[in-house]
């Protein structure tokens, strides 16, 4: 069992990726403390949406973990409280015009190749699905593996499985690696004190690059901003999560600009969600009216019943972004005992478990769910390093 100062592995971050690395290493044994410097899904976990998606993603390394990771969610689905808000409710993708489907027709058959379900759902039938819908669309594809989760309690309860073998400390901001005479990881110093461990894991989602910058190694994390409107609670006015094709693009699109794409979704508790939108502007947390403006009339174009609806908050989160739009999991081989579990973006959520997964078979010596070369921290090391953009004052 983990003691105050001491553990087997120290995870930084205690958001729902950090969470699924603890939960699954304390599942493998081992005893694990959990460091970060604000409360459970403090960071991007808490200005989630909560999806679980397969429907957005290319055939490719990042696939392959969606759809690993769908099977783990299922999984957790059984072994976690119905407040974690699991829901196999499926996603719909939509198209404007024949054009549009026709686009939607090959990335579904690209997909299929590699192991997603998908159907196409005619012009005639998208009301089969969704009532509500816009009647001037062209069709679209069903996806029945996308889900959704209420993600900061899926953190917080990923972290309460372990029982004693997962010990938080919430409110201590790491502020240095203790390292051996080879360099190698000793543990972490805090605000609070040392904690001691042979090895730390990064999983401080949109700080991980400056995490990454205290032990001396470059991960070029940096954040991009999006917001979400939330509405009143209603009765079940969407029932997928139904998004426009142009999202697709936009989640694959390096740009620094802002974009944004019609996502609209119901969740159990009555609200809609609406989003999305990207943009990288640093930490920048300004209302943004443009986007807020943009997102409502994307909303209303997909269903015209939410014209008359209020929202009632929004919220702003920064996903953790890296160049090559994949996330670094696995050993650092610049320093050993570190391992990073960060930059995955906008799909942290859905690829939490089998980044916990991968990160517990590395930390055990047991074989990774699958081929985790495309993910390896070090791939940046040959590029120009960024300034890292400092997290605000908490």
């Amino acid at each position: 069992m983990p003691t105050r100062n001491t553990s087997d592995v120290i995870v930084v971050g205690a958001g729902v990726v950090g969470a699924a690395c603890a939960h699954y290493a304390a599942r493998a044994g081992l005893s694990v403390t959990v460091v970060d410097r604000g409360p459970v899904a403090g960071g991007t976990t808490g200005a989630g949406e909560g999806n679980l998606l397969v429907s957005d993603k290319e055939p490719g390394p990042e696939l392959e973990l969606a759809l690993i990771s769908a099977g783990l969610w299922r999984e957790l689905a059984e072994l976690l409280p119905p407040q974690v808000e699991y829901e196999a409710k499926g996603g719909l993708v939509v198209a404007s015009d024949e054009p549009g489907m026709r686009v939607l027709r090959a990335f579904a058959a690209r997909q299929e190749k590699a192991g997603v379900t998908s159907r196409e759902v005619p012009e005639d039938r998208l009301h089969d699905l969704e009532p509500h819908l816009a009647p001037t669309l062209a069709g679209g594809f069903h996806y029945p593996q996308d889900a959704q989760v209420m993600p900061a309690h899926a953190a917080a309860r990923l972290l309460r499985t372990g029982g004693e073998r997962i010990r938080p400390r919430l409110g201590e901001e790491v502020t240095g690696l203790l390292t051996g005479p080879a360099g190698e990881v000793r543990g972490v110093r805090t605000t609070a004190g040392e904690i001691h461990a042979p090895y730390v894991v990064n999983a401080a989602g949109t700080w991980g690059g400056a995490l990454a910058g205290l032990a001396g190694v470059h991960l070029p994390v940096l954040p991009r901003r999006g917001f979400v409107l939330v509405t009143e609670p209603l009765p079940r006015v969407v029932r997928h999560k139904v998004y426009a094709a142009d999202y697709v693009a936009d989640v694959a699109s390096g740009s620094a600009a802002l974009q944004t794409s019609a996502v609209v979704e119901g969740t159990p508790a009555g609200p809609v969600l609406i989003g999305a939108s990207r943009e990288r502007v640093g930490f920048d947390r300004t209302l943004s009216t443009e986007v807020l403006r943009r997102l409502a009339a994307g909303a209303t174009a997909l269903f015209p019943v939410l014209g008359a609806v209020r929202a009632v908050r929004t919220y702003l989160g920064f996903r953790p972004y890296l160049p090559d739009h994949l996330p670094a999991i696995g050993p650092d081989p610049r320093v050993p005992g570190l391992l990073h579990a960060c930059g995955h973006e906008g799909a942290g959520i859905g690829l939490a478990p089998v980044t916990g997964r991968i990160v517990a078979a590395c930390l055990t010596g047991d074989e990774p769910p699958l081929d985790i070369h495309p993910f390896r921290p070090e791939r940046f090391a040959d590029t120009a390093p960024v300034p890292h953009l400092a997290p605000p004052a908490p």
